[in-house]
Order: structure tokens, then C-alpha cells, then sequence
């Protein structure tokens, strides 16, 4: 891991090192705007390695860490000191959701991002991802849910794949122009993000700074979310949940249940003692 004073340091002596150095984005950075960096030595051929002596000297030092961990599984990894212990980084655009977010944010900031940008454990990676699909995370209709069903640290809320993510219902066949329309408005809170270069998600998303372009921008992507899942507009949040719950429970009604067996049945099939 580089900070940004460290990075400028590696590349003042090694300046080929640069194309190995990534963006490293945990949800406090990436939250707060902290500028943090990592060494990314996937596809590195072994010849360039040796030439670039102050990452050798780095990764000769990890594999020194691992040798020396009371861990078993980490000393395994010693074997593999160029890679993290575990890879589960996107190789397309990906939406990336910090695992844990204010519960004053009206949303849970969301980033798009390419597999140029390295996604950190405290953040949830959702690969192959359109901006369609960051739209639609990114709404107030996800967001109602979210509210419904995430985890609390403190009172944080704490998004979690399983229980958040993988129950959310999507829409139901939206048309390829509310599609587009999704994705011209997600595209526009992006844009509404870069007009303020200097301010972290943290002060965009707070409700006392958040600026009249985001909220506006926000606006016009709730309305054509809420338009891919029903015709009548949403009020309020309760609808939306009340939608959402209806909607789950229609999809869990789809998928197959396990057979009750008779009394002689368990019976037959229980074993014997």
C-alpha cells in the first residue's frame, strides 16, 4: 500500500514502476477523497520485476511477512508474493458499494469504476456492470430497501451481497428507452459529482452540503427508476417498500420448494438408530 507521498517517492527512483501502480479503493477512501495506491502485480513478467528493484525489495519484504505469520494459510501465500491473498477484483466496469455509509446519507454513494481501479474488502464490487445498473443502485428506490434491509454498525448502515444485493428485485423487462433513460440520468449524477473536484462523496452526500446540481440530478434518476417499475408514480418511501416486498415475494413464489413428505415417508427414509 502507497500513499500518495510514497507513491511520488517509488516513481522518483523507479520510474517505470508506474504502469504497476493502481488506485486502492476502500470505502473510508474512497468515501473522503484520501488518495491511496497499491502495487498490482498480476500479469508482471519475472525478467521486469528483477529490473525494477524497489518493488522486488517490496515484494521480497511480503514474502518475508507471510513466512513469519503465526497463520498457516498466510504462510502458504508466501509462495505467491506478488499477488494479494485473495483476488476478487473486477476485470470490467464494476459498481462499486461501501460496505458501511452514514445513515443521514439520503443514498449510499456509489461509484463506476473500470478494473484499472482496485476494489478493497470493504467494499462490494458488482462486475460486468452497465450504467444502467449504477443507476438503478444508486436511486432512492434501492436505496428504500436498503434502508429496509441492511445490517446496522452503530447505527450505520452496513450493505451486505446476501441479504441487501442479492434480494433486491430489479425490474421487471424495462424498455430499451427507460434503460437509456436510466442511464442518461445516472450519467448525469456523475457529471453533477465532477462539477465539485475538491469536495469527497462525504460532503456531496451530506444533506446540509449536498449541492442543488447532485440533489436535482438524483431527481430526475428516482423518477425514471421508479418509471421502469410501474407506470404510478411513487409518494413515498412506505410505497416503495410495499412495491418491493410485493415484488419479492411474487419472485420467491417462482422458485421450487421442497416436498413435504408423509408421515410413512419420514419414516421410510428416516435412518436407523
Amino acid at each position: 500500500m502507497l500513499t500518495d507521498a510514497e507513491r511520488q517517492e517509488l516513481l522518483t527512483k523507479e520510474p517505470n514502476a508506474e504502469i504497476y501502480i493502481r488506485p486502492f479503493m476502500s470505502a473510508k477512501e474512497f468515501l473522503n477523497s484520501v488518495p491511496r495506491w497499491c502495487l498490482w502485480l498480476v500479469d508482471i513478467a519475472p525478467h521486469e520485476l528483477r529490473q525494477l528493484t524497489e518493488i522486488a525489495r517490496r515484494v521480497q519484504a511480503v514474502k518475508q511477512l507471510r513466512e513469519a505469520s503465526d497463520r498457516p494459510t498466510t504462510r502458504e501465500l508466501a509462495a505467491f508474493p506478488t499477488l494479494f491473498g485473495e483476488n476478487r477484483q473486477p476485470t470490467s466496469h464494476y459498481v462499486l458499494v461501501p460496505r458501511h455509509s452514514s445513515e443521514n446519507r439520503s443514498y449510499i454513494p456509489c461509484g463506476f469504476f473500470d478494473e484499472y481501479y482496485i476494489a478493497a474488502d470493504s467494499c462490494l464490487a458488482i462486475p460486468n456492470a452497465t450504467l444502467y445498473h449504477f443507476g438503478i443502485l444508486t436511486s432512492i428506490m434501492h436505496m428504500a430497501w436498503a434502508r429496509y434491509t441492511c445490517g446496522r454498525l452503530e447505527s450505520r448502515y452496513r450493505y451486505s451481497a446476501g441479504i441487501v444485493y442479492n434480494n433486491f428485485p430489479w425490474p421487471d423487462e424495462p424498455t430499451d428507452k427507460q434503460r437509456a433513460t436510466v442511464e442518461a440520468a445516472a450519467q448525469a449524477v456523475l457529471d453533477a459529482r465532477a462539477q465539485f473536484p475538491q469536495s469527497s462523496l462525504a460532503d456531496l452526500y451530506d444533506p446540509l452540503t449536498m449541492p442543488p446540481a447532485l440533489v436535482k440530478a438524483h431527481q430526475a434518476l428516482d423518477r425514471a427508476v421508479d418509471a421502469c417499475n410501474r407506470k404510478a408514480a411513487f409518494t413515498s418511501d412506505a410505497q416503495r417498500v410495499e412495491f418491493l416486498f410485493e415484488r419479492y415475494q411474487q419472485l420467491t413464489s417462482l422458485l421450487p420448494t421442497e416436498k413435504k413428505l408423509s408421515r410413512k415417508s419420514r419414516a421410510r427414509k428416516a435412518p436407523p438408530v
